[in-house]
């Protein structure tokens, strides 16, 4: 009989390795091929014509993250959720909008924060501005909705921070709020590099030369491939899908599909980055602008990774209560951007 102990579970092994994103671009090409084989290489040739379009909003992103992970700006947040609670929610919103936290470095930061006693408040503040907005997704927002938008976003995720701090000091003492934090929480996160001391010129130490060298490629991978998948689906999505059932779906005046697009961005969003090109599309064939706003928004605060953060330390009453505030702030923010727009 064969011996089997050498190599386990060779299959798993050579799965784990595969880059699923590249994968899934693979085989709906494949797809393509099988179906329509005229349409791959003008499908190809249009992906990459709104990827080369979209190249320096990613530079810049991939730049500015690399620049602040080698330099340690993180450690301008030290001190910044002490002092009085308002205070405290106002700069736990800022600061979750504008930083560059990764969802996996949240989980850490924020169970320090509060096992030094930071309030749920402004704990809360931080976790609904977050993943809606940082340097990276507003650069790639900007190129791929406009300006416009992308301030818009960022202005949504400040005033949904500030909205849901707020609510949760007010009804601190209610049951909802009451004993916030699991007994025993997970705390774990992907990102292993230790924070390091502020330092601007951070070329001029090899250590920091290398952080800057790792963080940018990684992130000008993670950026390239979701961004390059999104636009081939945004080319099918324009050359399959009609856009008269795009407007009449989520479409049109009215609140209504601001309602839809909040209700399915929770569970359908997926990734921030990969969401732009998708919306542009949608936003071609027809959909409501405020649909757009509220999709984003609602996905964005409720996606797996920012989920996971709140779940693993607070209990579910308090978890559910984040995904209220979630809904709530997309409809308000869908609505105010097509009363805007």
């Amino acid at each position: 009989m064969a011996d089997l102990t050498q190599h386990p579970r060779p299959v798993a092994g050579i799965w784990a390795r595969i880059d699923k994103v590249a994968l899934t671009g693979a085989l709906i090409l494949l797809v393509l091929a099988v179906f329509d084989r005229a349409a791959v290489a003008p499908t190809i040739a249009e992906t990459l014509e709104h990827f080369r379009g979209t190249l320096p909003y990613i530079l810049f992103a991939v730049l500015a993250i690399a620049g602040m992970k080698a330099s340690g700006s993180e450690r301008l947040l030290d001190g910044a959720f002490k002092g009085r609670e308002t205070r405290m929610i106002v700069v736990g919103a800022l600061v979750g909008a504008l930083s560059p936290f990764c969802s996996c470095q949240v989980i850490p930061f924020v169970a320090a924060l509060l096992a030094a006693g930071a309030p749920l408040s402004a704990v809360m503040a931080f976790w609904l501005a977050s993943p809606l907005m940082d340097p990276a997704m507003f650069a790639i927002t900007a190129g791929g909705l406009g300006l416009d938008f992308a301030i818009a976003k960022t202005v949504a995720a400040i005033a949904l921070g500030l909205a849901g701090g707020l609510t949760v000091k007010l009804m601190a003492a209610t049951p909802v709020f009451a004993d916030p934090l699991k007994a025993a929480p997970r705390i774990g996160g992907c990102c292993k590099a230790k924070r390091l001391t502020l330092n601007w010129r951070f070329w001029q130490d090899a250590p920091r030369r290398r952080i800057f060298a790792e963080s940018g490629w990684s992130n000008l991978l993670f950026l390239g491939k979701w961004l390059l998948l999104a636009y081939l689906l945004q080319a099918l999505l324009i050359a399959y899908v009609p856009a008269e059932l795009v407007a009449r779906v989520i479409g049109g005046d009215g609140i209504g599909p601001i309602v839809l697009a909040a209700l399915v961005g929770a569970p359908a969003y997926l990734n921030g980055y990969a969401a732009v090109p998708l919306l542009a599309g949608l936003l071609e064939q027809g959909m409501n602008p405020g649909a757009a706003m509220a999709f984003v928004v609602a996905g964005g605060v409720s996606s797996i990774p920012a989920a996971v953060a709140v779940w693993a330390l607070v209990k579910p009453r308090v978890f559910a209560a984040y995904i209220g505030f979630a809904i709530a702030g997309a409809l308000m923010a869908g609505i105010g951007w097509a009363a805007l727009a």
